[in-house]
């Protein structure tokens, strides 16, 4: 995997440590920093015959355990949940030592955002996992997704009747998770970005043409003026055929604002 883009960046190929440092969350963050993580292909769709594993694209699957190791939680829709078989996020004990030296717990929990907690028990997301799950669920649901999991999970009601992605986020910030992780669907990316609370978008380029059909990695309006949200194009990356983008909004630029651009203004 080597750097393309931006200039002055790591030369040649990357090892980890670069690869980590491509990533790497800013350092001071008084607030969750939301990076959404997704596959497409060059002709935009986000999956094939309902998965995303339909995507092949070059360097993606490093890039994703990456993602993971860095972030403090996982986020995710139940659809996407249900539709991909989750499970907990995989570890060994290198991961856990550099998570340690990170000053983050030794696995990154999966947390589910659900209206229902309509959630199977017998999932992998509960029985395969080396730390249990959140789910952030209303408070109508919580009740009943406490008696029917136990203490596979931890049931956190974040609204009466309605998950929104501000209360997610101070249910996260409540538990000292600020680097958050956000895989999808499509309808909680559409979410996020509706109520401008996503910071950074890391998307990987499959070279494959998927045909009519499968949406895209958003569902809802755009945020922004004129249902446009602008993005930053923060570094690219390419394997073999396959592209790894990241853009950086301007609420991320605000957490962290790129070289040379004073912090209050936005001007170099």
């Amino acid at each position: 995997m080597r750097h393309v883009w931006p200039p002055g960046g790591p030369p040649g190929e990357l090892d980890r440590a670069a690869l980590a440092g491509v990533y790497a969350y800013p350092a001071e963050l008084p607030r969750p920093f939301v990076r959404v993580n997704f596959v497409a292909s060059a002709d935009g769709a986000v999956h094939v015959d309902g998965l995303s594993a339909g995507l092949d694209a070059p360097g993606d699957r490093p890039v994703f355990g990456l993602l993971r190791e860095l972030a403090d939680v996982v986020l995710a829709g139940a659809g996407t949940v249900r539709a991909e078989g989750y499970r907990g996020a995989r570890t060994s004990p290198e991961l856990r030592a550099r998570r340690r030296g990170r000053g983050q717990a030794e696995v990154p929990p999966v947390a589910v955002v659900t209206a229902s907690a309509d959630l199977d028990p017998d999932a992998a997301l509960f029985t395969d996992t080396a730390v249990p799950p959140m789910v952030l669920t209303t408070a109508a649901s919580a009740g009943p997704a406490r008696s029917r999991l136990g203490d596979l999970a931890e049931v956190v009601a974040v609204g009466d009747t309605d998950v929104t992605p501000a209360a997610v986020l101070a249910a996260l910030a409540e538990r000292g998770l600020h680097r958050v992780l956000c895989e999808g669907g499509p309808a909680l990316f559409g979410s996020f970005a509706a109520a401008g609370l996503v910071d950074e978008l890391c998307l990987s380029l499959a070279p494959q043409l998927a045909g009519a059909g499968p949406g895209r990695i958003l569902e809802g309006p755009a945020a922004g003026a004129g249902g446009v949200a602008r993005m930053r194009l923060a570094s690219v990356l390419a394997h073999d055929d396959g592209l790894l983008l990241r853009y950086r909004t301007p609420r991320g630029d605000a957490a962290a604002p790129p070289p040379g651009v004073d912090p209050l203004s936005g001007t170099t």
